[in-house]
């Protein structure tokens, strides 16, 4: 099954401490300020799910939460997170099998997009376009390269990155594939732009824009 990280679910946090050390829990528990209360939250492949418990430090209640995680094993570890009094349901599926029973005011994608192709990638970033709220918040964080500004290091690592996860998880991916001019398209505003691990991981946070009202002209 590709993108299913169930061979190195129960060492993958450490493997990522290890090489990025807290750079990339970072990145996506500063944005989570940006959480209203009372709000439903969709997660798209949320990991081992320690972002619940820090959630759950945010907004002790009141959250709706759909957690979409296509591997098991993951997943079991997910349920096993001190959330409080949120609520959480837990989909065992690939984001592109989902069916979502509403909408949402919160999409929470945390190096998640990094393993689809180009082929794959705008099918997947629609679905997810699809199932926000007009004016909901996007909490997009992932890794980040271009050839313009990238340093070759960073190279080097998406490269190793790559063919490592391609052999332990089967990842789609062969290189990263820059999502920013999706959300341009769809006129997304940008609140809140950070940096990490030097420069190598992005975190944005997005505002959709809202519903426009035909005024009727009498």
């Amino acid at each position: 099954m590709k993108n299913n990280y169930d061979s190195i679910a129960d060492y993958y946090d450490v493997l990522s401490r290890m090489v990025f050390f807290r750079a990339q829990v970072k990145a996506q528990i500063q944005q989570l300020s940006a959480v209203p209360a009372n709000s439903t939250i969709l997660i798209a492949g949320g990991g081992t799910g320690w972002i619940l418990e820090e959630l759950a430090k945010v907004h002790s209640s009141g959250l709706k939460i759909t957690y979409v995680e296509i591997s098991s094993k993951m997943l079991e570890r997910s349920k096993k997170r001190a959330v409080k009094g949120n609520r959480v349901e837990f989909i065992h599926a690939a984001m592109e099998d989902f069916k979502p029973s509403g909408f949402y005011d919160v999409l929470i994608t945390a190096f998640f997009f990094d393993n689809f192709s180009a082929d794959n990638i705008r099918l997947i970033f629609n679905q997810l376009n699809a199932l926000l709220k007009p004016g909901g918040i996007w909490l997009f964080a992932d890794f980040y390269y271009t050839k313009q500004s990238g340093k070759r290091w960073q190279l080097l690592l998406l490269k190793s990155m790559y063919l490592f996860f391609s052999k332990i998880s089967s990842v789609e991916a062969k290189t990263l594939i820059n999502t920013e001019h999706f959300f341009e398209e769809q006129t997304y505003a940008v609140l809140k732009t950070d940096f990490y691990y030097g420069s190598f991981i992005k975190a944005i946070i997005y505002r959709k824009p809202a519903e426009i009202i035909p005024v009727l002209l009498g």
